[in-house]
């Protein structure tokens, strides 16, 4: 039986039984980590923690990327749709408010199974980069409670440099908009998100002009969604060939991004503490 892959916007419709995807996998499931993660934001996370699953590969590869072992399939252990079934029950069972699914976009498929065999009686969150085919999202839809998408890039040049990707942000808008129209935000008596949008945006060195477009862009769903503003860039990943991304951020780029989000009155936003550019927040993987 064949398994050629069009789950993501690169299609490119290999044979996943005889060769590795865009993404890096083949056709069977392979995570890094799963356990009760304190650090997303707190109507995810709560007091216990988001239920959080690391998949490997990518279907994206930003060259910085902070999980760079995971993305580029270097770590991790494979797994069956069942076994990932009750990886859910167990986290379920182990107090977590939601099961989180991250990095999920090129093993669709086999998520759709492993819910079928064990849906959990809490949200399921898809954490995403935000490069996903429609159509596949679409199959997801009845699956997903709560989306917590990325909007990393505006410019197609800025996508390229980093991804390879020119079209980044016409797929990711588009992708996006889909999430917010299928998933008012609702919060429960408990304070924590049981269905909606996050957008998360990563504010990089020497890009506030290409974030204040995507403010610019995320402001007419600021009534529909959420947008947390990130500062946590760390230097990662493949960055030898790319000087601009040797550093942090500063404290000037960051309160440049929130200031013109306050001006566009996006109430609806989350802002990290300036110190979150820390490696400390990158999970150990030891799966």
């Amino acid at each position: 039986m064949n398994n050629y892959c069009s789950l993501c916007p690169n299609a490119c419709k290999v044979d996943k039984n005889l060769t590795a995807g865009a993404c890096g996998t083949n056709g069977k499931i392979k995570i890094a980590k799963y356990y009760l993660h304190p650090f997303e934001e707190p109507v995810i996370s709560g007091k216990n923690g988001s239920g959080t699953v690391f998949f490997c590969g990518c279907s994206l590869r930003c060259v910085f990327c902070q999980n760079y072992e995971l993305s580029r399939n270097n770590l991790g252990k494979e797994i069956t749709a069942n076994q990932l079934a009750e990886i859910f029950k167990e986290l379920e069972l182990s107090g977590a408010h939601n099961i989180n699914l991250v990095n999920p976009t090129h093993y669709a498929d086999k998520i759709i199974q492993a819910l079928d065999i064990y849906r959990p009686n809490i949200p399921i969150v898809y954490n995403t980069h935000g490069y996903e085919n429609i159509q596949m999202l679409e199959k997801l839809n009845d699956y997903v409670d709560v989306y917590l998408p990325d909007m990393k890039y505006f410019s197609p040049a800025l996508s390229k440099r980093y991804t390879g990707k020119e079209n980044y942000f016409d797929v990711a808008s588009s992708a996006i908009e889909f999430m917010i129209n299928s998933k008012p935000y609702l919060l429960g008596d408990d304070g924590l998100l049981k269905n909606g949008v996050i957008v998360r945006h990563l504010v990089l060195p020497q890009c506030t002009s290409d974030s204040k477009k995507i403010l610019d862009w995320f402001s007419k769903f600021k009534e529909k969604a959420f947008i947390n503003v990130m500062s946590q860039y760390t230097p990662f990943g493949n960055i030898e060939n790319f000087p601009e991304l040797k550093r942090k951020i500063t404290q000037r780029e960051y309160d440049t991004v929130i200031d013109y989000c306050l001006s566009l009155d996006i109430k609806n936003a989350y802002y990290q503490e300036f110190e979150s550019a820390n490696e400390k927040y990158i999970p150990a993987w030891d799966f």
